[in-house]
């Protein structure tokens, strides 16, 4: 297993070499590969393959989009649960106007600033960037999809 590295603002983005180096490389590649194929043998055969192709890498992507969508889904569970838990019950309700981009950023907030962070996001209607930029101590994620 190889070492966790510290998350910060600056250096929380995660890749997976295998779907960002290799296979997203290789679809890319296959969609040139049959373009110029099509353009030097221009008949239906060809140019099908370079529709193949391009539904191949639009596959790849969109494969990749629906688990990160369920991960934001619970990430806005588990922010909502987490926030009941530490702010004050007269602040309950406000929980539910943070916006979904709101909670994924206060997820990297610790549990001692998060309250705060949340209610000054709601004030000044702040973005995942924005909130993320004002954490002072980073509470990394290292389940991330």
């Amino acid at each position: 297993m190889t070492k966790l590295q510290e998350q910060s603002f600056k250096k929380h983005a995660r890749f997976d070499p295998l779907y960002h180096f290799f296979l997203a490389v290789v679809f890319l590649a296959n969609i040139i590969v049959a373009i110029i194929h099509a353009v030097h043998h221009p008949h239906f055969g060809a140019w099908w393959l370079v529709l193949l192709a391009v539904a191949l890498f639009l596959a790849l992507f969109r494969m990749r989009q629906y688990p990160l969508k369920v991960q934001d889904r619970v990430i806005r569970l588990e922010e909502r649960l987490r926030l009941q838990a530490l702010a004050p019950q007269e602040w309950h309700a406000q929980i539910y106007r943070l916006s979904e981009d709101q909670l994924i950023g206060l997820r990297f907030a610790s549990d001692d600033e998060v309250v705060e962070l949340a209610k000054q996001a709601l004030e000044h209607n702040w973005s995942r960037k924005q909130i993320k930029e004002r954490i002072k101590s980073w509470r990394p994620d290292y389940w991330r999809v």
